[in-house]
């Protein structure tokens, strides 16, 4: 039961006003957060499509997809993409 009243509250919350709306965020951090925040969201969407927690199961793909695209954008930004590509071959992943 407490399950179901957490998908609810998760619901509600995805679904209030303003939710959808753009916001600009300033920030500056070093290139290691920026790599370790991209590892967190690949690990925590998980490649095969099965999100790990009860709050991505119930987001939209698209939303997840826009999150995925936030983590390589920050990649991209900071100068990463290619370490990040090197690093996965060594990790086999």
């Amino acid at each position: 039961m407490a399950t179901n009243v957490l998908s609810k509250v998760y619901e509600t919350l995805l679904c209030s006003p303003g939710m959808n709306e753009a916001v600009k965020i300033d920030v500056k951090i070093n290139r290691k957060t920026v790599l370790l925040l991209n590892s967190v969201l690949e690990n925590g969407l998980n490649k095969d499509g099965a999100p790990t927690s009860e709050l991505l199961e119930l987001v939209p793909k698209d939303d997840l997809t826009e999150l995925k695209a936030f983590g390589e954008e920050c990649l991209k930004k900071a100068g990463l993409t290619e370490l990040n590509e090197k690093m996965k071959t060594l990790t086999g992943k």
